[in-house]
């Protein structure tokens, strides 16, 4: 009999964190880890910190990423890891690259003592790494991943020979040598340890371009109803046929109205469509990715107005440049590319009463195929997709371009085309002479989702 794994929740909130402390002290915060951590939870926890600073505390430039207890700098393991929770780490790490090049926000690993395999891994996601040179101080990492070793080599500019050997070395490097060889940027005495920690995180907060003028704002729970066989939020719904093996995700466009000024945008707070959209399909896909292993087809739908779409999405385009607006582009960028690497196999099913369009047209662009079953003989009723500003580089995928630019293979031709058409509401025929839905013969008759899942099912059975 197969054991069956607990539930893994992805909402967590600061005073519920067991594994690291998080403090604020004018531009510079600190998340310092404690004693006795569990990898996975204090990812999580990670990931809801470095959330919180971007959307809650806009006057932080910088942050100090340390360890409460001295001689170990480390994260600990799981005692039962998943490749759902070893991407979820590798996609936190790349998430505070990410608030430092996108957010202005910089990482400072203060290293007080012996950094250690998933401890390297975290500090190589900071912009600088200062050790403690307390004679007993190392650096090993004979458990770095793929991605860490990419990391050490483009990010850091350590050789491959180098990184080899490093990888071999179960007793690791000695400060001194970890810092000629560019694993660390300094190496600092422990009695001046602190305060060159403290010094260095100022001069970096000096140099951030972040927004002076946004106001933060609180990232309040999420509302959800959870059955056995669904769960629904606000604007997300989540429905599973277990038989089948495949899960709907179905996004609803915003109703009624909805703020056009910054102003009105932060009076929303974490109610704004946009951001409680993109926090409510983010917190589906990882519960799909951890709890739903099974399902072979992710369905991807949407429900209500083209026309709200796209002025959800006029308002982003013209606010992009305020720091709360910034911040809610850049989650459903993250959202997005979660949702590409995390499901087997995905369909968007753009039937009537669905609002593919902007943004959520990314949905689409984002699944492996999509289909536009039979047309109602009332033009009016069929359903409508239409492009957006945000659908030609808001939302670049991990390979740096847009989704858009990745279907058409760079034609510039196509791209142009598109371009001509944004903020049309194209029907079946004219998306698919843009090159947007698949050709006639695939239309007319889609393939049964249950035939879809086995399909999947049977290739990664092979694999």
């Amino acid at each position: 009999m197969v054991a069956t794994l607990p539930l893994v929740c992805y909402e967590t909130r600061p005073e519920r964190y067991r594994h690291w402390q998080l403090r604020f002290e004018g531009p510079v915060a600190t998340l310092a880890m404690q004693s006795g951590a569990n990898g996975s939870e204090a990812d999580i926890e990670l990931a809801d910190a470095v959330q919180r600073i971007r959307f809650e505390h806009p006057e932080v430039r910088s942050v100090i990423v340390t360890n409460a207890r001295d001689k170990v700098f480390g994260t600990g393991t799981d005692a039962q890891p998943t490749a759902a929770l070893d991407a979820f780490a590798g996609e936190t790490r790349s998430a505070i690259e990410g608030a430092s090049r996108g957010s202005g926000i910089r990482f400072v690993a203060a290293v007080n003592g012996a950094c250690i395999g998933d401890g390297y891994a975290l500090a190589l996601a900071c912009d600088e790494i200062v050790l403690a040179d307390d004679r007993s101080s190392l650096v090993r990492m004979p458990e770095l991943q793929p991605a860490g070793l990419a990391r050490l080599m483009e990010k850091r500019r350590v050789r491959r020979d180098r990184a080899d050997v490093l990888r071999g070395l179960l007793d690791g490097l000695p400060g001194s040598q970890a810092l000629a060889w560019g694993l660390v940027d300094e190496l600092v005495r422990p009695q001046d340890f602190a305060r060159r920690v403290q010094e260095r995180a100022h001069e970096l907060a000096a140099q951030s371009e972040r927004p002076h003028s946004t106001r933060g704002v609180p990232l309040l729970p999420l509302k959800k109803t959870v059955k056995p066989d669904a769960i629904c939020w606000g604007h997300v719904a989540l429905q599973i046929d277990r038989a089948a093996r495949t899960a709907t995700l179905a996004v609803s466009a915003p109703t009624g109205a909805q703020p056009l000024d910054v102003a009105g945008i932060e009076s929303a707070g974490s109610h704004w469509y946009p951001l409680q959209m993109a926090r409510e399909l983010d917190d589906a896909v990882l519960h799909l990715r951890s709890n739903e292993p099974a399902m072979a087809t992710w369905v991807l739908k949407t429900r209500g107005s083209t026309e709200a779409v796209l002025a959800m999405d006029a308002t982003l385009a013209a606010h992009q440049a305020h720091g709360l607006v910034r911040e809610t582009i850049g989650l459903l960028r993250r959202t997005l590319a979660r949702l590409e690497a995390s499901a087997p196999a995905t369909r968007a099913l753009i039937d009537c009463g669905s609002c593919f369009a902007g943004t959520l047209l990314e949905l689409a662009l984002a699944a492996d195929r999509s289909d536009v079953p039979a047309q109602p003989d009332d033009r009016h009723a069929a359903p409508k997709l239409a492009l957006s500003a945000m659908n030609f580089g808001a939302y670049p995928t991990p390979g740096h371009q847009s989704r858009l630019h990745r279907r058409f293979l760079g034609n510039g031709a196509a791209i142009a085309a598109a371009q001509a058409n944004r903020g049309a509401m194209l029907d079946a025929d004219q998306a698919r002479r843009l090159g947007l839905v698949p050709n006639e013969a695939a239309r007319c008759r889609p393939t049964p989702v249950g035939a879809v899942a086995q399909t999947a099912a049977a290739l990664m059975a092979r694999t």
